[in-house]
């Protein structure tokens, strides 16, 4: 599928963060050579101006740019994190559409399904309830975009898809405690207590929520694939299919990174939603997407990739 993006100018929001590192790297791979990423510092894709001036020539939007983090940052500013999600997807495609962008590529959550789904999650359960309190209003910010993607279809033959992917991690991940996702803060913190010679971590929750972890460059592979061949108006999850307790996750990543002390588990904090797991069926079949990265593997490259980059800032000190 090189010839696909040969020629084509492609937008990647987020392009220079952790998912759209990867996503931009597999486009190159493509043979893409226009590949424009709007830096933060540079454009606010929350205002309609920015949005109208970067779609201008674009074929191809891939729209990852996010304002995310754990369940911490989603209590902290469940306002903002629903304003900015919202305001950047919204805009960004409403402009692409005045501008006969090709194609919008919109990535959503698993935050966005309900809290207590069927497991796997299929994408026709999407709106079968309210979802998890903790991440509600990010989570429902994200999922506006497939409510405008379809309706944008049908009013205007728009060609905007929605794809799903399960929770990501990897090398170049987030790895700031007061924003970071699971895997990043439980590596950062046995880190950081094998450094200072704690005897304990701990950890929020009791450990029995599960999640399905996607690794970044499978995730990468995936939406690329989706860009080149899937067309279609329903949403498409992307993962693994594989679920894991935070309980074992934790588990593994005290072994992986060699810390000996004990876990302690602080129950009157928040676990989020009690289980995750996708059904990855429409991805196989509507563009041939499946997970090629095992979590054992994968975990460990990216231990390994933050533990290099923790005795690159030791030496520097």
């Amino acid at each position: 599928m090189e010839s696909f993006w040969k020629d084509k100018k492609i937008m990647v929001t987020g392009g220079a963060g952790f998912l759209g590192s990867f996503v931009v790297e597999k486009l190159k791979e493509k043979s893409a050579t226009e590949i424009f990423v709007p830096r933060r510092d540079e454009y606010d894709l929350r205002q309609k101006e920015v949005c109208e001036e970067v779609v201008k020539g674009i074929d191809i939007i891939i729209h990852l740019a996010a304002n995310v983090g754990g369940i911490g940052l989603n209590q902290e500013k469940p306002g903002e994190l629903f304003h900015d999600n919202i305001m950047m997807g919204v805009q960004l495609m409403e402009a692409a559409r005045k501008a006969c962008v090709k194609k919008f590529v919109a990535i959503g959550t698993v935050c966005a399904y309900p809290k207590y789904t069927e497991v796997p999650f299929k994408e026709d359960d999407l709106w079968k309830g309210y979802p998890e309190e903790t991440n509600a209003p990010y989570g429902l910010a994200k999922k506006m975009l497939l409510v405008q993607a379809q309706a944008y279809r049908q009013q205007y033959g728009f060609n905007a898809i929605f794809i799903l992917p399960a929770n990501l991690y990897g090398p170049r991940d987030n790895f700031d405690p007061r924003s970071s996702h699971v895997i990043p803060a439980l590596i950062k913190k046995c880190f950081d207590a094998i450094d200072n010679g704690d005897k304990e971590i701990v950890i929020w929750g009791d450990g029995s929520p599960s999640r399905e972890f996607l690794f970044v460059e499978d995730a990468a592979e995936a939406i690329v694939l989706a860009a080149e061949k899937y067309n279609n108006p329903e949403p498409v999850n992307i993962g693994t299919s594989n679920e894991i307790t935070i309980k074992e996750l934790v588990e593994k990543i005290v072994d992986y990174t060699g810390f000996k002390g004990e876990i302690k588990w602080d129950t009157s904090k928040p676990g989020g939603q009690p289980r995750r797991k996708l059904d990855v069926s429409r991805a196989l079949n509507g563009f041939g997407f499946s997970s090629k990265i095992d979590f054992d593997e994968g975990l460990k490259k990216t231990i390994d990739w933050y533990r290099g980059v923790r005795n690159a800032d030791s030496q520097k000190d």
